[in-house]
């Protein structure tokens, strides 16, 4: 009996000895958990961004990590290629499925107005002098970004104008012909480029130009700030009028329509989307690209696989009538704005706006901007040093983070480059060249509710317009009709409102 009650007692204590050490063990499994959940960012705010995509591939996933754990968030990034970004973006904008964060492009921001004041973005202005980088922001630049008085964006800072001519420079030399220095120098070796078998390969498969389906950031305006078209608006007889009244703006349907019927550019030009235009001169096909010269360096990496002897230099003074002139925009190019279908509380976009700030130090703009050091850059004291070697592995690992930096041209914190890549170094001369001739558009700052509600819709009946002119399909006085046309459905409101509000500027 004494062994039974012995033996029952030692049970019982056993079990609860056991009961207590299972319930340490959960409560350790637990803490364990908690912890595994914590470095994995799962208690960590998310930020969701929509970016464009340039490059041929998103960053590669040991970057973001990186920024992960030295911002202590969650990324959760939509890479969208650049070539259809637009329309990926006002997809979302209509069907309330934005981002936290989303890049609009300048020539898109025009465009948004009615969503803004119509409460779709938070108002960040009140927000911005409670973090130390984003108080530092330029107080011009988000003026010029400035709706209604209120500041809805974070900038992307870029040059005013990078415009210019991206050519094969190995295809000057077989023809023994100089770079171009006007608009009839251009076009001949435009035709040179077509006829005199540059390629040296006994075939007549080439091109001069390749351009694609954008007025704006492909060839045409650019050729026409050559020839002296005015930047969006000019001023006759002191009032302002659209662009597209000029005889500059003639001058240039009528130069690309020589190129087309001379068969100097592609001829699916006005519905080549970008990553096609960029594969012709990719390929061989084509002997120049107009568009931002800060494409060259990933042109022309992408040009050498294909080819190793080829080899890709810049252009950017071209003289026209008017000598050179050359079309800019602000000093941003894209703002980041912050969706309040998104962003429910004061307390998430104070996050958002948080992780754009933290970005602005040091470790981070480095790190999104020249990636991981020994790996895609060194160090020379306390400058970078970017080499021809690792050029590539930037371009498909690291560049595409470059569309996430606010502000960065005159962010302190970014190191400055020892020595650039040669191609590199010549788009960032260039582009410094081109501000002293740059043309801005006189309605910057100016409002025209009729062109923010129906702006986009009478910007097709010119583009359209435009095109059709090119090919051949409208003559002038056709042209002259469609001006006409646009006037009757809202563009002589327009003319009225930007003349109202520039004559109280």
């Amino acid at each position: 009996m004494e062994k039974y009650r012995y033996s029952a007692g030692f049970k019982l204590s056993f079990l609860v000895i056991a009961g207590l050490m299972i319930i340490s063990l959960l409560g350790a499994c637990q803490k364990d958990s908690a912890s595994k959940a914590q470095e994995s960012g799962e208690s960590r705010p998310v930020i969701s961004i929509m970016a464009p995509l340039h490059f041929p591939h998103p960053p590669i996933p040991e970057l973001i990590a990186e920024i992960e754990k030295q911002t202590q968030t969650k990324l959760e990034l939509n890479w969208v290629p650049d070539g259809i970004y637009t329309d990926k973006m006002n997809t979302a904008l209509t069907t309330n499925s934005l981002k936290k964060a989303t890049y609009v492009k300048y020539t898109d921001y025009m465009l948004m107005k009615n969503s803004i004041r119509s409460g779709a973005f938070w108002d960040i202005g009140p927000y911005l002098d409670a973090y130390p980088n984003l108080k530092q922001l330029n107080k011009g630049i988000l003026g010029q970004a400035a709706v209604d008085g209120n500041i809805y964006g974070l900038y992307t800072e870029r040059p005013s104008s990078r415009q210019g001519i991206i050519i094969r420079e190995d295809w000057l030399n077989n023809l023994k012909l100089a770079k171009p220095t006007n608009l009839d120098e251009l076009y001949q070796v435009l035709k040179a480029f077509t006829y005199g078998d540059p390629d040296r390969n006994g075939k007549e498969d080439t091109i001069g130009l390749t351009d694609r389906n954008d007025l704006v950031f492909g060839a045409f305006k650019t050729i026409s700030s050559y020839f002296g078209t005015p930047n969006n608006w000019g001023i006759a007889a002191g009032k302002l009028a659209p662009e597209f009244e000029t005889q500059a703006y003639v001058d240039t349907m009528n130069y690309m329509k020589k190129l087309y019927d001379e068969k100097l550019i592609n001829s699916d030009f006005a519905v080549t989307s970008k990553d096609v235009q960029r594969d012709k001169i990719i390929r061989g096909t084509a002997g120049a690209y107009i568009g931002s010269m800060q494409d060259v360096q990933r042109l022309s990496d992408e040009v050498q696989l294909a080819n190793p002897q080829a080899k890709l230099t810049l252009v950017n003074h071209i003289e026209g009538p008017k000598g050179f002139q050359i079309w800019s925009i602000p000093n941003y190019s894209a703002l980041y704005l912050f969706s309040k279908k998104a962003i429910r509380t004061e307390v998430e976009l104070k996050q958002m706006l948080q992780f754009f700030d933290r970005t602005m130090d040091k470790d981070i703009a480095n790190l999104m901007k020249y990636g991981l050091e020994g790996r895609h850059y060194t160090t020379i004291g306390d400058k970078v040093q970017l080499t021809e070697e690792t050029s590539k592995l930037r371009v498909n690992e690291v560049n595409a983070l470059y569309a996430l930096m606010i502000a960065d041209l005159n962010n302190p914190q970014v190191k400055q480059l020892a020595e650039s890549e040669s191609l590199l170094q010549l788009a960032d001369r260039l582009s410094t060249d081109n501000e002293k001739y740059a043309i801005k558009d006189p309605t910057l700052g100016l409002e025209s509710k009729t062109y923010d509600e129906r702006g986009v819709e009478l910007y097709k009946i010119i583009s359209d317009a435009t095109y059709n002119y090119m090919l051949g399909k409208l003559d002038q006085a056709g042209f002259q009709r469609e001006i006409e046309r646009w006037k009757r459905s809202g563009g002589e409101q327009i003319i009225a409102e930007y003349n109202e509000a520039y004559g109280k500027k």
